[in-house]
């Protein structure tokens, strides 16, 4: 038998050499993590930030209206976000038609007074209504006074809206739009 076999063994030295390796180490890998959650962060940042809405929009989040100008058979159009608001300054005529429809024969039954906002004094006025100028169809822009029903036409496809802005004939599924609206006095009214 001769020769014997010299087995060495090593041992981890808890302060020794080799912990100060691994300490290092780890230290590394962690500064490493923070400094790339700190790029990814910064890059992130102005993606997020560009989506929030610009200064010009949150400018036009509301705008006032002065119904004393639309005078009685007439309407205003103007913009509130991008999209055309119609204020029909309603006849006598025009309100009792509204009124008198029989909701059952509408596609998206809705009385006149469900259309309308009260006034400061708690009272709705049926004299004013307020619409978004959007067709519900596809986003047309319909034309006042016209169609079946002397309330609004849609030229692309053939809505016919009634005086309260109610679609009665047509492929548009809904009714036009009322927008949030709220009366600042008798003649003045924010929307938005």
């Amino acid at each position: 038998m001769g020769k014997g076999l010299i087995v060495s063994e090593t041992v981890n030295e808890p302060h020794g050499e080799g912990a100060v390796d691994g300490e290092k180490r780890d230290f590394i890998f962690i500064a490493t993590g923070a400094v790339a959650a700190l790029g990814a962060a910064s890059v992130a940042w102005p993606l997020v930030a560009q989506m929030g809405k610009a200064a010009d929009t949150l400018a036009a989040g509301s705008i006032e209206i002065d119904l004393s100008a639309v005078e009685e058979g007439g309407q205003l159009k103007t913009l509130w976000r991008g999209k055309p608001v119609f204020v029909r300054h309603r006849t006598a005529e025009e309100i009792a038609q509204a009124e008198n429809t029989d909701i059952a024969n509408c596609p998206d039954p809705q009385t006149d007074a469900e259309r309308l906002i009260p006034g400061p004094s708690g009272q709705v006025n049926p004299k004013y209504l307020v619409m978004i100028g959007v067709c519900t169809h596809f986003g047309c822009v319909p034309v006042g006074e016209a169609g079946d029903f002397d309330g609004w036409y849609c030229p692309c496809h053939g809505s016919h809206y009634d005086t309260s802005g109610r679609i009665r004939k047509g492929p548009a599924p809904k009714n036009m739009e009322i927008p949030p609206y709220e009366y600042l006095s008798d003649t003045v009214i924010k929307v938005g």
